[in-house]
């Protein structure tokens, strides 16, 4: 096997006793991630969005952290789980339709006062109130607005909320104050096609500067619109990809980011920061069906979203490795080629990045966190706790 370089010396050596396929986060990197995010968010508090996590242990090592303050969940039932667990204020990303996980919600006092439900129309307080019954308890509840930049009729972004315009807001938030059993104390904005959109042309630039100057103004005026009917705690926006472009305008109170604690594949390409890898996982070769060629047993953990190449995972030690392009990562083995795939031998290990970020963690029952000076921690993940929140 060639000889390794840092930071793989350390997290092979350190993690040579574990069976692959494992999980493994270099957790200098990781904190110096964090550390990252803080100073890009320029002074403005960081929601810690958990779906890029998926490990209740590195969710807390975060909030613990100066410039962290609270949870972006992606689940009712997670966002429980994590309160009944002492993770306080939770807002869930995402309107839910889940009759078990309202019930449990508002059955406790404590559930209710630090978890704030997303909705984005009266249909999803219909729907809610359906599931309950009248007179339920009060919900705290937020309003996804929809962040996407529309040119005549070009969509350039992802397909949220119907609420798009500070009218819409308005209207939306009068209804919720009238309605008995709702709490209305937040907006918030995902700017997917910034946040999310790596710097790849001149092109995407200019679609990234008009969109922040767009959502520049319009969160202003939403912001105004709403507050008209409600007293807002929460003006959330941005994510991992915009935090010191979203964090520089005064109507937000608050920024999100996951992704970039781990920096996975899809987070190389921007211009606002260099991307420092934390979270990998390895294989091993299992045959050699030729002498530039090496089958890894497992692998095929493709990411969520269009199904092109960049959501396969990527060989990235040895150097000089790529996938076969009529393979592919398999569900059982996942043959790489390349020269440097000549002097693998059996048994030799591989390491692979991943596309994103928490899904990683839905593969793997646990990852092991390598310190600086290779100290190995071994700590559960959602799936190792016996959680799959979907």
């Amino acid at each position: 096997m060639p000889q390794t370089s840092s930071p793989y010396a350390r997290l092979l050596a350190a993690t040579q006793d574990l069976d692959t396929p494992f999980a493994v986060i270099d957790e200098p990197a990781l904190w110096a991630n964090a550390d990252d995010l803080v100073r890009r968010a320029g002074g403005v508090p960081i929601r810690v969005a958990s779906k890029s996590v998926r490990v209740r242990s590195i969710l807390e090592g975060t909030l613990a952290r100066d410039g962290f303050a609270g949870v972006m969940s992606y689940s009712l039932a997670e966002s429980n789980w994590l309160v009944d667990n002492g993770i306080d204020d939770i807002l869930l990303a995402y309107p839910t339709t889940s009759r078990g996980s309202l019930d449990y919600l508002v059955a406790d006092e404590r559930r209710r006062a630090q978890i704030t439900v997303m909705v984005d129309s009266t249909e999803s307080l219909d729907h809610i109130d359906s599931l309950l019954g009248a007179g339920h308890p009060s919900i705290r509840v937020c309003i996804d607005v929809d962040s996407s930049l529309k040119l005549g009729p070009v969509h350039l972004g992802v397909r949220r909320s119907p609420v798009h315009t500070a009218e819409q807001a308005g209207t939306l938030a009068t209804a919720i104050a009238a309605r008995p059993g709702f709490d209305l104390v937040g907006v918030m904005f995902y700017d997917a096609q910034i946040a999310g959109l790596p710097d790849s042309s001149p092109a995407v630039r200019l679609v990234k500067k008009r969109s922040a100057a767009d959502l520049l103004e319009r969160r202003s005026e939403v912001v105004a619109a709403v507050s008209r009917r409600a007293k807002l705690e929460i003006v959330n926006a941005g994510g991992t990809g915009s935090l010191e472009v979203t964090g520089q305008d005064p109507a937000i109170t608050e920024l999100t980011a996951g992704s970039g604690l781990f920096a996975p594949t899809l987070f190389d390409g921007y211009d606002a920061f260099e991307a420092r890898p934390a979270a990998y996982f390895v294989l091993s070769v299992v045959r050699k069906p030729a002498p530039d060629i090496a089958t890894l047993f497992a692998g095929g953990y493709i990411a969520s979203g269009p199904t092109n190449k960049n959501r396969q995972p990527t060989p990235t030690w040895p150097e000089g490795l790529k996938a076969i392009g009529t393979e592919g990562a398999g569900e059982v083995q996942s043959p790489v080629k390349g020269s440097a795939a000549r002097e693998l031998s059996i048994g030799d290990r591989v390491v692979m990045r991943y596309a994103k970020a928490g899904e990683m963690c839905e593969r793997f029952d646990e990852v092991a966190l390598v310190a600086a000076d290779g100290v190995v921690t071994r700590v559960p993940t959602y799936r190792g706790e016996g959680k799959n929140f979907g």
